[in-house]
């Protein structure tokens, strides 16, 4: 288990006042993926394949909240391995909120709820083809 924080997602109920918000307010960038129901959100200078080129940026989405998704800010934490991850997880009194399930050809994504009732992203990225 790395432990590192890759990734974060905030959700919204107005996608362009929230887009608005955060581009005026920090000056993000945001990228629609409509194939995906999703934005990505970039927090500093990325490269062409939108990975930060800056130590200490990270990227993340925003998505319409609604009764499937977590309602409130995620941090996502990057794991080898994300079925095993949510066995430790379980066995230290956290829950599964939503099982492991696959992003485009990326990675895999989970979400659990930590022992204080946080609601927190499991993030595997994917094997190389090959």
């Amino acid at each position: 288990m790395t432990g590192r924080i890759v990734h974060f997602e905030v959700p919204f109920d107005d996608k362009e006042r929230a887009h608005a918000f955060y581009k005026d307010a920090f000056g993000w960038g945001v990228t629609e993926m409509p194939e995906m129901g999703y934005t990505i959100a970039q927090t500093g200078p990325v490269e062409d394949s939108g990975m930060p080129t800056e130590p200490g940026y990270i990227n993340g989405g925003m998505y319409l909240r609604d009764a499937q998704s977590p309602t409130s800010p995620v941090i996502v934490i990057d794991v080898p391995d994300i079925d095993a991850a949510l066995v430790t997880i379980e066995k230290l009194g956290g829950t599964k909120v939503v099982e492991k399930m696959p992003v485009g050809e990326m990675g895999f994504a989970a979400y659990f709820t930590d022992t204080e009732g946080n609601t927190l992203g499991l993030w595997e990225t994917a094997a190389p083809a090959g």
